[in-house]
């Protein structure tokens, strides 16, 4: 099994608004995309750097890679490309 963890710091115009899209939207990939065993996404309550993260769980490192190309995922991040300033990942 291979953890992917992303944070995400978003722009400030309809953060809350994002933030619960981009949940909803990556939600919606489990099921769809092959080897995507779950994705859980939250808002930062510390007050650190990055406001949002995601938590996923893939079958192995190929099919985070799958995952990474799969056209529903790609919509996705077109999305949140578009309303966020700044990411960070780590895949282990």
């Amino acid at each position: 099994m291979t953890t992917h963890i992303v944070f995400w710091k978003l722009k400030p115009e309809n953060m809350e608004e994002n933030a619960a899209e981009i949940a909803r939207r990556i939600g919606a990939l489990v099921g769809v995309v092959p080897g995507l065993l779950d994705a859980t996404v939250g808002r930062n309550t510390n007050g650190g750097e990055y406001d949002l993260a995601l938590v996923s769980h893939h079958e192995s490192m190929e099919a985070l890679h799958a995952y990474d190309k799969h056209p529903a995922h790609e919509e996705v991040r077109k999305f949140v490309r578009g309303v966020v300033e700044a990411r960070a990942a780590v895949d282990f």
